[in-house]
């Protein structure tokens, strides 16, 4: 994704020791596949114990790590002396989430020095291919000097 330019020279390095502080992350098993400026793909496979009721992956579950992607996808275009905290989302359910393992994708749809919006997709990947099953839009706002809050 070419289209923004980061603050950050080494905005790749930043996004990548930052996920792999999520401890959240390291329990769904998940991982960064790719970082660009102004994109983020995070992919974790189907695991029983993050099931709901029904046998599909928890909508919380997808939830975390659609948020996790629009979150870094915002974080990539950030200052080198700003961190990231969501301050709202919205989640569309599609499809239920089953498959052998899942891909997310963020990607900021208007930076801003404060106040980032990106937008998440989620697929499915499985025998009958690729589906979307859920979708996101997420504001992110970015911190500085905060007591509490690592870079």
């Amino acid at each position: 994704m070419d289209r923004f330019i980061p603050q950050s020279p080494n905005f790749e390095d930043r996004v990548t020791a930052s996920f792999d502080r999520q401890q959240a992350m390291q329990t769904l098993g998940a991982r960064l596949v790719r970082v660009s400026a102004g994109e983020v793909v995070i992919e974790f496979p189907f695991a029983d114990r993050l099931t709901q009721q029904h046998g599909f992956i928890h909508a919380g579950i997808i939830s975390t790590v659609l948020d996790s992607a629009c979150g870094y996808a915002a974080f990539s275009l950030m200052a080198e002396n700003a961190a990231v905290l969501t301050i709202e989302f919205k989640i569309n359910l599609l499809s239920p989430a089953a498959g052998e393992y899942f891909e997310a994708i963020g990607r900021v749809k208007k930076p801003g020095r404060n106040i980032t919006v990106s937008e998440g997709e989620i697929f499915a990947h499985g025998p009958s291919g690729r589906k979307l099953i859920a979708t996101m839009t997420g504001t992110l706002m970015a911190i500085y000097d905060r007591e509490g809050v690592a870079l």
